[in-house]
C-alpha cells in the first residue's frame, strides 16, 4: 500500500507563495535552477522535517516547474512523500550504492537529475557556504555548460519575514516553551538529579501545550552550579543542592518552528549580585522590545539594550539575539550593534540576553518576539522573574 500524505502544517497555497518569492529572487540573480541543500530551507519550501540531512539530499527548484523535485536517499523517499506537499512523482530516491561510496555519492544523483532535465545549460544556484568545496567543484565539472552562482542564504533571508500562518505556529511552539519552563520550576529541588529534572522537561516539550504536542526536541541546556558561567552544557549526573543556581535554555517545536526561552532559577535566595544583574537585564529587555519597531534596525535594538544595561552597572559581551524560526537560528540578521538590517513586520528574533561574566557568573533570560509597528511582541507568556525555588 502506498504511504499516504500526512496532514500538512500549511496549505498548498502557503508553500507556493514561498516558492514564488524564491523564484523572484532567482530571477533577480539570473538563476534558473536552485539546488537547496540546507535542511531548514528544505523544510521551509516543502514541509519536510525528517532527519535525513546527514547524507546528500537536495530540493531542485526550477523556474519552469510549479513544484520542486526532491532527490534523497531511497530509504528516506517514503518520509518525503508523506511529509512534503509536492506530488510523489517529484520525489526521487537514489540507490544505497551511493552511500559511503568514494567515487559517486548522492550529489551525483542530484546532478544526474539536472542533466536528464537538460538544466545543465542554465545557471545553477548552490548554497555554496554549506557545501564542501569538493562538492561545489563536482557541480562545476559535471555541469560544465552551466554557470554556478552562489545562493547561500538566498532562501534564508526570505524566511526572515514570516507569514501570519508561520506566526501562529511559532506561538504554539512558545506555549510549549512556557510549559517546559513551568515544569522545570516544579521539579527542580534539592536532592533531585539534573538528569531526572531534564527528563521531565523533555517529556513536557514532547507532550506540548493547549492540545498541541511538540513535534521534535531540540537541544536543552541546563547549566547549574558550579557551571553557571557556561552557556551550552546539557544536564549532568550531579544533584541539585540548596543554594544551586540553574540557567535553562530550550524551545518547544511545532513542525520545525521554534520559540526559544531562557530563564534563571535559584534554589533558595539568589545572591545580591545576581539579583541586580537580573534587574538590569529585565530593564534592558524591555528597552530592546520597545525599540524593535518596523523601520528601525537590528543595531537600534542592541543599542537600546546595551545602554540600559550599562546604567545598571553591567555589560554584555555577546550579541543580544538573532533571527529565529525553523531549526532555531536563522543565519541572517543579528541583534548586535552595527547590524543595519531594517526591521520589517513579522520578522522574528530570539532576544537572547544570556550574560556570562568571567568563570564564576552567569545569568540568562530571553524572549522570542515578532516585529510590529509598535515594537517587539513576545510569543511566550512566562513572567520575567528570577525564579526562587
Amino acid at each position: 500500500m502506498a504511504i499516504p500524505k500526512a496532514s500538512q502544517a500549511f496549505p498548498r497555497s502557503e508553500y507556493l507563495r514561498r516558492l514564488t518569492a524564491v523564484k523572484s529572487e532567482m530571477q533577480r540573480r539570473d538563476v534558473e535552477v536552485l539546488v537547496v541543500t540546507t535542511p531548514g530551507n528544505i523544510t521551509y519550501l516543502s514541509g519536510y522535517t525528517s532527519k535525513s540531512g546527514y547524507v546528500p539530499q537536495g530540493l531542485v527548484v526550477s523556474l519552469k516547474d510549479e513544484e520542486p523535485t526532491f532527490i534523497t536517499r531511497r530509504m528516506d523517499g517514503p518520509a518525503a512523500i508523506h511529509q512534503m506537499f509536492i506530488d510523489r512523482n517529484h520525489v526521487i530516491g537514489y540507490p544505497e550504492a551511493l552511500i559511503a561510496n568514494p567515487d559517486r555519492d548522492g550529489y551525483d544523483a542530484i546532478i544526474d537529475v539536472i542533466l536528464e532535465k537538460g538544466l545543465d545549460r542554465k545557471s545553477i544556484g548552490l548554497e555554496t557556504e554549506f557545501l564542501p568545496a569538493l562538492i561545489v567543484e563536482k557541480f562545476r565539472s559535471r555541469s560544465a555548460r552551466a554557470k554556478i552562482v552562489d545562493c547561500t542564504n538566498a532562501v534564508t533571508w526570505i524566511r526572515g519575514v514570516k507569514s501570519d500562518l508561520e506566526i501562529a505556529i511559532m506561538r504554539e511552539a512558545a506555549a510549549i516553551s512556557d510549559a517546559g519552563m513551568l515544569r522545570a520550576k516544579e521539579v527542580i529541588r534539592p536532592g533531585v538529579r539534573e538528569a531526572d529534572a531534564s527528563a521531565e522537561i523533555v517529556a513536557t516539550l514532547v507532550r506540548g501545550a493547549d492540545g498541541k504536542p511538540g513535534t521534535d526536541v531540540t537541544s536543552i541546556f541546563l547549566c547549574a552550579t558550579p557551571r553557571t558561567s557556561t552557556c551550552h552544557i546539557c544536564w549532568t549526573e550531579d544533584i541539585f543542592q540548596q543554594g544551586s543556581q540553574i540557567n535553562l535554555e530550550f524551545s518547544g517545536v511545532r513542525h520545525g518552528y521554534t520559540s526559544p526561552l531562557m530563564r534563571t532559577m535559584s534554589i533558595g535566595k539568589p545572591s545580591d549580585h545576581i539579583r541586580r544583574l537580573h534587574e538590569g537585564e529585565v530593564a534592558g529587555l524591555e528597552a530592546a522590545l520597545a525599540a524593535a519597531k518596523t523601520g528601525r534596525t537590528c543595531s537600534d535594538v542592541a543599542v537600546a539594550f546595551n545602554s540600559t544595561l550599562k546604567k545598571h552597572g553591567f555589560e554584555k559581551e555577546s550579541r543580544c539575539g538573532y533571527a529565529v524560526g525553523i531549526d532555531w537560528t536563522e543565519p541572517t540578521a543579528s541583534l548586535k550593534e552595527g547590524d543595519r538590517t531594517i526591521l520589517k513586520p513579522n520578522m522574528t528574533f530570539h532576544l537572547m540576553l544570556g550574560n556570562w561574566i568571567g568563570e564564576d557568573v552567569g545569568y540568562v533570560i530571553s524572549e522570542t518576539f515578532r516585529v510590529t509597528d509598535a515594537g517587539g511582541e513576545p510569543f511566550t507568556k512566562l513572567p520575567r522573574e528570577l525564579f526562587e525555588i
